[in-house]
């Protein structure tokens, strides 16, 4: 027995040597048919299943795959999802942040590993927003509160967006045009209807985000809705609606009863 154990070790060692630009104790730990093995199923069930067959913390392990083809990227993406709450967090947090990170020996700090989440986020983002430009925003309202949902509710700092549309409520333009802090955005009626001018606009739609993730207008909000509204009328300018964003609800101005 003793006598194959040895000759095993001396095999390994020599399969180790033949490897290219590899020493014996330098042969990465992924290489484990463990590590293979569980990439590969992951990949299969992804296939056949859909991305329902996967848990989020898997989800985020293929991601993490071409951050670290190597290592074990579990550990890291199961402390993502504890600290982030959901994928779509993990993949729009800000730089920052997601350089802290490093679980074991995967860690977060390069460009490429900062680079690979956020495109991630990137593309499902301007998917979301190529389906509802050039469409009618009464029929896919759900569509636009959706894209405008992920744009906004987990942005740091209040943002005030504007949706332009023309004569026959086509989206033509979707622009953030302020950002301000925490808890306040500065926002100037001249500056929205002017740009509505500039865009040959027939109706904005204001949205805006509420970091705190509470929806509800503050009196600042229904003044200043208020004043966009008279300078938007007297200039023949329609305003469907304003939408708060909060995380996973909004709220309606129209459908409040304060538009």
């Amino acid at each position: 027995m003793a006598g194959r154990k040895s000759a095993k070790r001396l095999g390994d060692a020599v399969e180790a040597r033949e490897l290219p630009g590899l020493e014996p104790s330098a042969v990465p730990a992924s290489e484990d048919p463990h590590h293979k093995g569980h990439r590969q199923r992951l990949y299969t069930r992804f296939l056949d299943g859909g991305p329902d067959a996967l848990q989020d913390y898997e989800l985020l392990e293929m991601i993490l795959f071409a951050v670290n083809p190597r290592r074990d990227v579990k550990p890291l993406a199961k402390a993502l999802i504890r600290d982030f709450g959901d994928i779509w967090s993990v993949v729009n947090a800000p730089p920052p942040r997601l350089r802290t990170y490093c679980v074991g020996e995967v860690s977060l700090a390069s460009d490429k590993a900062v680079a690979t989440l956020r495109a991630v986020g990137a593309a499902a983002l301007r998917g979301m927003r190529q389906r509802v430009m050039d469409r009618p925003v009464l029929a896919n309202w759900q569509s636009l509160l959706d894209y405008c949902t992920a744009a906004m509710a987990h942005q740091p700092m209040e943002q005030f967006r504007l949706l332009f549309l023309d004569r026959k409520n086509k989206l033509i333009a979707d622009e953030v045009q302020q950002t301000g802090t925490v808890d306040h955005t500065p926002v100037y009626p001249r500056e929205v209807v002017r740009r509505a001018l500039e865009l040959s606009a027939s109706a904005i739609i204001l949205v805006h985000n509420h970091p705190s993730g509470d929806p509800t207008p503050s009196r600042a909000d229904i003044e200043m809705t208020k004043e966009i509204l008279r300078a938007a009328h007297s200039l023949g300018i329609a305003v469907h609606d304003h939408v708060i964003v909060g995380k996973g609800k909004h709220v309606s101005f129209k459908a409040q009863g304060l538009i």
